[in-house]
């Protein structure tokens, strides 16, 4: 910011109540014009701001259109900054129009904005006498100037928000709904749009010329949206329950590091199916150059390659041989092998499933000049073995946090339904523990207060009958319009379960993608039947989770059971359907977890 940017966003911090919205430089529409602010009230409507640093002195001359000023490098044409916050209030007037739900649909005003909209200039360096005095007032309406002494720190609110409101000449009665509120973020906004459908993209992409408006419209909250944008220098952790957005901010965070970022951007995941739906995620906005997705043991294997280190020998224990890889990996960093700072920006989605000495490891890789780190974390969905029991803190790591962590607790993937059972089942892992902003809280989740189908657990003879009952709704649902690619069958193990099912489905002539030929592309339009652990990160409308009296598993802690139970239930955003032939602990918590809901 300048000098007059930053004071003048002091003032609108300190002296606008917290209904008000407030955006810095950030781009509008399709076009990306760049206004300096944009002021947005559910009463007043939005208005457009031009902040100048100019100093009177530096104007040699002025008219409606342009202004001549004196710089350090010679004589500059520019627009006259009225002119310039016009054309961006009618660019937003123009986009916002097309939407019906914000125009007036009859009488002699239909067409228009249902709400008042604005634009205006503020001078931080030209007192109003001297505004006044020069003729600027002349080349610039007063009404829609903001001068120096107008914006002092002791100005009474009220004054200064009268100042705002004078540059309005229509004024409409009402309120905007905070549904509409969110059609105007929808509509200004494209990069906090969130797909409803599809379940590869994490945010929709920018309008064409012609708008397809659909009928639900998905945005990021408030605090997703200030979050993401706001993610500047330095470590940043993220807490947040299932479904609360933490991937969406982080390919926001990718796709904006982009554009800024000279050297390549990381992002490191644990297991394959969430790195494959990122890494197609980034293909589809043309960054797979600049943004670089892997999992994290297939980028131990790519450094040791590139930097000619010999690899441990594998003695047939993959585990062991992964283990010993990483041991290879960080002793090299150690020894300056592999070099450290390669990346401008490292980011870690579920972090949770990252040991200690990867994340020190990791943390390595970022540019000092950069130092941009940010790690996704949220320790109900630590499913992995080797993350149990572990506990540390992020300093410890190298990862400097401290006063930039955040919590978010609201669930917004799940209707409530769903994550009534799922938080029911799993109730005694979602205790919350609280901790200081550098350890690792449990967090209780929070539904949005979506409505949805309630989750059901269908008792059946055998497995193949579970098989032909998940048939039969899969087609229901494919029959009624939804997609193949919007429903997921998740399994504890391939054999039996997976295996059966799977051969089931074919048969039945359902497209069906298992294991490596899952792709999350609009060209594979086939259920995906993947295993729970490797569900983690991704979320389908239709979820089937096949055999459930299979579980506990038990050769595994019930409690790490549990956990991975509780993720695989919250991978559905819309219906939750569960089978099984045999009773369980895990039935009878069930059927008490649905019978309560």
């Amino acid at each position: 910011m300048t000098g007059g940017e930053k004071r003048t966003a002091q003032r609108l911090e300190a002296k606008l109540e917290d209904d008000y919205l407030l955006w810095y430089d950030v781009p509008i529409g399709p076009a990306n014009s760049h206004p300096d602010f944009i002021v947005l009230h559910p009463q007043r409507g939005i208005l457009i701001l031009e902040v100048k640093d100019w100093k009177p002195d530096n104007i040699r001359s002025a008219t409606k259109q342009s202004f001549e000023l004196l710089t350090v490098s010679g004589i500059k044409h520019l627009i006259n900054p009225l002119e310039q916050a016009r054309q961006y209030a009618h660019a937003v007037s123009n986009l916002l129009q097309r939407d019906k739900e914000l125009t007036i649909n009859s009488g002699v005003k239909a067409g228009h904005l249902l709400f008042s909209w604005s634009y205006g200039v503020v001078f931080p360096n030209i007192l109003r006498k001297t505004f006044e005095e020069s003729g600027l007032d002349e080349v610039i309406e007063p009404s829609r100037v903001i001068c120096q002494d107008e914006m002092f720190e002791n100005v009474d609110p009220e004054e200064f928000q009268q100042r705002l409101w004078n540059m309005f000449t229509l004024k409409f009665p009402g309120k905007l709904s905070l549904p509409q509120l969110n059609r105007i973020r929808w509509h200004m906004f494209p990069e906090v749009r969130i797909a409803t459908s599809s379940s590869l993209s994490l945010f929709q992409e920018e309008p064409q010329s012609e708008v397809i408006i659909p009928d639900l419209l998905r945005v990021m909250d408030l605090q997703q949206e200030q979050l993401a944008r706001s993610l500047g220098e330095g470590h940043r952790v993220i807490h947040g329950v299932a479904g609360s957005g933490k991937t969406l901010i982080l390919g926001y965070r990718a796709v904006h590091l982009a554009q800024v970022c000279t050297k390549p951007i990381l992002i490191l995941c644990y297991n394959n199916t969430l790195a494959s739906k990122l890494r197609a995620v980034m293909a589809g906005k043309g960054l797979e150059a600049k943004v670089l997705v892997q999992t994290f043991h297939s980028w131990c294997s790519a450094q040791l390659r590139a930097y000619n280190v010999s690899f441990p020998k594998h003695h047939g224990n993959d585990n062991e041989f992964f283990s010993s890889m990483v041991d290879t990996i960080i002793r090299a960093a150690d020894k300056k092998q592999v070099p450290s700072g390669q990346y401008d920006a490292v980011l870690i989605d579920e972090g949770h499933d990252f040991r200690p000495e990867w994340l020190k490891l990791v943390v390595q890789m970022v540019d000092p000049q950069s130092n941009s780190l940010l790690v996704l974390y949220d320790d109900a969905q630590s499913i992995y073995e080797h993350t149990k029991k572990q506990k540390f803190s992020f300093k410890s790591l190298g990862i400097q946090a401290q006063g930039r962590t955040t919590i978010l607790k609201i669930n917004y993937r799940n209707t409530k339904e769903i994550l009534n059972v799922a938080a029911s089942f799993a109730k005694e892992l979602l205790s919350p523990i609280d901790a200081d902003e550098d350890g690792m809280p449990i967090v209780q989740p929070m539904s949005a207060g979506r409505n949805g189908i309630s989750p059901t657990l269908v008792n059946l003879p055998s497995l193949d009958e579970e098989s032909m009952w998940i048939i039969s709704q899969l087609k229901e649902e494919n029959r009624t319009g939804t997609p193949w690619k919007d429903m997921a069958i998740l399994y504890r193990s391939y054999y039996p379960v997976g295996q059966t099912v799977e051969r089931r489905l074919k048969a039945a002539g359902i497209p069906v993608s298992s294991k490596k030929e899952v792709r999350f592309t609009d060209d594979q339009d086939t259920v995906k039947l993947i295993t729970m652990h490797s569900s983690k990160g991704l979320e389908f409308p239709i979820v089937v989770i096949p055999d459930i009296g299979l579980m506990p598993d038990e050769n595994c802690v019930s409690k790490e059971e549990v956990r991975l139970l509780y993720v695989a239930m919250t991978r559905a955003t819309s219906r939750l359907m569960m089978t099984s032939h045999r009773n369980s602990l895990f039935t009878e918590k069930l059927q008490l977890a649905i019978g309560g809901e």
